[in-house]
């Protein structure tokens, strides 16, 4: 794979490939004309990695994040011999990610067009904010502006009527998350067309259209009523009781999902005339009374602490569960025993622990066999593979077509 992408959607879709077994060429900006060089977030810090004496790197944590299991190549594409030089490595790819605004790859001469007229079996992801086409497709596309204008944060944070009421974007960057994800799985199903066929294809992956069907059910509440939903807090549009309660000595999530779990939860808080009444025995009803029927199950869960409330629900098979922060979550014994983190050697250092891969493979598992690059690191040995001999390394070095060794 040949990626061409930066900041997040593009890596966390390459990054998720190369976990799977695929060999990503990650290429990168050299340094100069004041520019450091290189994915935008390795600069996104603090948080820096430490090296072995406990000072700050280069290495931001949010670029360690999604760029494991690549090998870094520094080329300025917008020079003519660099253009030549990523054709080269297209050459030798499958595939081929780039996340660059409508119209740049035209102007290098490296558009999916160009591509596979070269190479046939090239499948090229194309990932922009708005799409290839459409009034929005020449403007830049950023998380935080997609999940305003796709619908997102008119239905996160609390109720307007409530005290903090009012839009809340999430706390990752899903609509890049997601759209990483989305282009992972067409990429997956344009290599098996190809399997079939012997040809490749173009896919054309925007942060907008991954946010509008993200939307999920809430989307499929819309089309149906034709009522826009509205922010609910920590409550569910569809389903009471599922929010977060406060207890006597913080918060529990209380995620009742059916009518009978309803009726088991009762019987533990000792209310079990509520799973009678017909104005909340069933979840239909109870969405209709939530008004009357959450301050009264408040009421009750405040006089117990969570975990007595957790340990007697969790016996009688009602859903709930903590709100953790990142220590707890990584303290966690389930979440320690599933692996969800993986410790690798890194130039800086010689354990760099990372958010493991959640894939898991009977067969074929995940492998990290490789820490996020060095800016460059690797781009003599690549360009040696597709034959560029040291001389002519040497020469392209010197007119500032690749960077410089990675140190």
């Amino acid at each position: 794979m040949l990626d061409l992408s930066r900041v997040l959607a593009g890596p966390w879709c390459t990054q998720t490939l190369a976990d799977l077994g695929a060999e990503v060429i990650k290429i990168e900006r050299p340094p100069g004309g004041g520019h450091p060089g290189g994915d935008d977030t390795r600069g996104w810090g603090p948080p820096f990695l430490k090296d072995r004496q406990g000072q700050d790197t280069a290495e931001a944590a949010y670029y360690l994040g999604a760029n494991r299991n690549k090998r870094s190549v520094t080329i300025d594409m917008a020079r003519r011999e660099g253009q030549q030089l990523v054709l080269r490595l297209a050459d030798t790819c499958d595939v081929l990610v780039e996340n660059f605004k409508v119209g740049d790859m035209v102007r290098y001469g490296l558009d999916a067009d160009t591509l596979r007229r070269r190479c046939p079996r090239l499948v090229y992801c194309s990932i922009t904010g708005f799409g290839q086409t459409g009034p929005y497709r020449e403007r830049a596309g950023y998380d935080y502006a997609v999940q305003g204008l796709g619908g997102l944060m008119s239905v996160t944070g609390e109720r307007d009527d409530l005290p903090g009421g009012g839009p809340q974007k999430v706390g990752v960057a899903v609509a890049d998350l997601f759209t990483g994800m989305y282009a992972t799985v067409a990429i997956l199903a344009a290599l098996r067309h190809r399997d079939a066929t012997g040809a490749g294809q173009v896919i054309d992956m925007a942060l907008l259209d991954t946010q509008v069907a993200m939307l999920a059910n809430l989307g499929a509440n819309y089309l149906v009523t034709k009522q826009p939903p509205r922010r609910a807090g920590n409550a569910h549009q569809n389903i009471v009781p599922y929010q977060v309660f406060e207890v006597a000595d913080g918060h529990l999530i209380l995620a009742v999902g059916n009518d009978q779990q309803f009726e088991r939860f009762c019987a533990v808080a000792g209310c079990p005339e509520l799973a009678r009444d017909e104005r909340y025995a069933r979840n239909a009803a109870r969405v209709r009374h939530r008004d009357t029927l959450v301050p009264l199950l408040a009421e009750r869960l405040r006089q117990r602490a969570r975990a007595d409330w957790m340990a007697a629900l969790e016996a009688a098979k009602v859903p709930c569960g903590p709100i953790n922060d990142l220590a707890e979550v990584f303290a966690d014994p389930q979440v320690r025993e599933r692996g969800m983190t993986v410790t690798v050697p890194h130039p800086h250092t010689d354990a760099l622990e990372l958010v493991a891969s959640p894939i898991k493979l009977s067969a074929t598992p995940v492998q990290v066999t490789r820490a996020p690059p060095l800016l460059g690191q690797h781009t003599d040995e690549v360009l040696a593979e597709i034959g560029i001999d040291a001389p002519a390394r040497q020469g392209l070095r010197q007119r500032g077509v690749i960077g410089p060794v990675a140190a």
